[in-house]
């Protein structure tokens, strides 16, 4: 099997600029292609006969190739080509069930739950269930802290994530140091790459900072494919005073925007991610965000995260006499009305994929769909999922201001009889909540909702309004109109 991937590697690393989603190792030039095909042929002609060489060749090819990618060079890399982590690099981690975020799993230094097989790090949770019929999970947590900790480059990995309700799979990173800022949040957080198990389809990339926890994230929707069904690269690139995600290559968000406190005081820009940080690898089960697994989570292979390769790159330098970007409200003016809702009526037809104006979103087993028609929105459950937000619908970008009184209303209704929760929120400002999550009941008529509540934090050009229609018993369609957002003092 060694032998055959490593020929699998040559062939890979010639077709490296030809695109796709294939097992292949990446990042060579045409140049080195050439080299690498240069190399392998030449070792295949002078020993015929001689397979070892071939691999050597390959290996050898291969590694060279990933050296070089624009300004960065290869610093560290583990291309997983051994036996079984290396300890020189890896450090097994133990964590007790619960011990963030409520999570299901046991965290245990073993081969059984994080090895290394036909070149790939496989991380498997498993779950386990004793005679008396108690259940427990066990999965596999492995970092390079204090082995491999770097101060900015770029940092990806090649992988393919677990698919079922339960799993969140993460390639993300850590200080060498938690102290130095401050315990987390004060720390900082990079995540390069969190999949939920059941919607493989989106990846999220999330910066976590500051004192209160404040968070900034990026989404990327895969159109074509499945993140469990393929391998990706997962990249972010980090520098003096500006942090940027890549999914195979492609930018899909970056930032500036951050800070850390230490005693109430900030610390000088661009703490805390002007220090040493090192990876983690790890697949965690249940949870606060993914939801606990379910009679449909299948724990066999389907259930691992393949890690085909994890590279770090660097420049040669880095300009560290950065300024933090000004911070620049978007104080948007209302419309004539007052509203600061757009398309407040729904009588424009727009993108609701998009994170423009109104977004329609579906998590933890909610399915359904939304349509703007007759001058009101229609949402159409199928599955109500597991999450009040498990369907939702919400528009960004919601400009508050510490002190001010604001209006929320809107009109609804629904094909029978149900209820519904509207919230005001803070995405960036640790999902707090400016108007708390309100439940209230739809009946088949119109029926006219307003709330009045008072701006207690800091001002937020990020406030979005919410509406959740998940895990309330029913999946009855719901119609929206007349959504405003006013504000009611001077």
């Amino acid at each position: 099997m060694r032998k055959k991937r490593a020929a699998a590697l040559v062939l890979a690393a010639m077709m490296v600029l030809s695109g796709g989603c294939g097992k292949k190792k990446e990042s060579a030039t045409d140049a080195q292609t050439e080299a690498i095909t240069e190399a392998v042929t030449e070792a295949a002609t002078d020993t015929a006969e001689d397979t070892e060489a071939v691999t050597e060749a390959a290996t050898e090819a291969t590694t060279e190739a990933a050296k070089d990618d624009g300004e960065y060079h290869l610093v560290w890399a583990d291309e997983f080509d051994g036996d079984k982590l290396n300890p020189d690099d890896w450090n097994y981690e133990t964590h007790e069930a619960g011990w963030v975020n409520h999570e299901l799993q046991e965290y245990v230094a073993s081969e059984d739950y994080a090895y290394v097989k036909d070149g790939e790090l496989v991380i498997q949770p498993v779950k386990e269930v004793a005679d008396d019929g108690t259940v427990k999970y066990y999965s596999g947590r492995v970092n390079t802290q204090n082995k491999h900790d770097y101060k900015y480059g770029k940092f990806e990995a090649r992988i393919k994530v677990p698919e079922g309700k339960g799993f969140l799979p993460a390639f993300w990173m850590m200080p060498q140091d938690e102290n130095y800022y401050g315990q987390w949040p004060k720390c900082g957080e990079i995540d390069i790459m969190e999949v939920l198990g059941n919607s493989t389809n989106m990846q999220y990339g999330t910066l976590h900072f500051g004192e209160p926890h404040t968070q900034r994230q990026g989404t990327y929707n895969l159109k074509d494919g499945d993140f469990s069904k393929e391998y990706h690269v997962f990249a972010v690139e980090w520098e003096p005073g500006e942090i940027r995600w890549y999914v195979d290559g492609e930018q899909f968000y970056q930032t500036s925007d951050w800070f850390t406190a230490l005693s109430g005081a900030e610390k000088p820009y661009p703490a805390p991610f002007n220090q040493p940080f090192h990876v983690i690898l790890n697949v965690a089960v249940g949870g606060d965000w993914p939801g606990d697994p379910d009679d449909s989570t299948i724990f066999d292979e389907r259930a691992a995260m393949y890690v085909d390769y994890v590279r770090i790159y660097q420049k040669d330098s880095y300009d560290e006499n950065v300024t933090k970007p000004e911070k620049v409200f978007n104080d948007r003016e209302p419309d004539e009305t007052g509203n600061y809702v757009n398309n407040s009526d729904f009588s424009e037809a727009e993108d609701l994929d998009d994170e423009k104006d109104w977004n329609f979103l579906l998590f933890n087993d909610g399915k359904g769909s939304a349509e703007i028609k007759d001058k009101s929105i229609v949402i159409t459950s199928t599955n109500e999922g597991t999450e009040e937000y498990s369907v939702q619908l919400v528009q960004r970008d919601m400009p508050l201001h510490q002190g001010e009184t604001y209006k929320l209303s809107f009109d609804a209704k629904a094909d029978e009889a149900r209820t519904m929760i509207t919230a005001v929120t803070a995405p960036e400002v640790d999902w707090i909540r400016y108007f708390p999550d309100t439940k209230l009941d739809l009946t088949t008529d119109w029926q006219s909702y307003s709330y009045t509540f008072e701006m207690k934090e800091k001002d937020d050009d990020k406030g979005r309004v919410e509406f959740n229609m998940g895990k309330q018993g029913s999946t009855a369609t719901i119609y929206i109109t007349n959504v405003r957002l006013e504000k009611v003092s001077e």
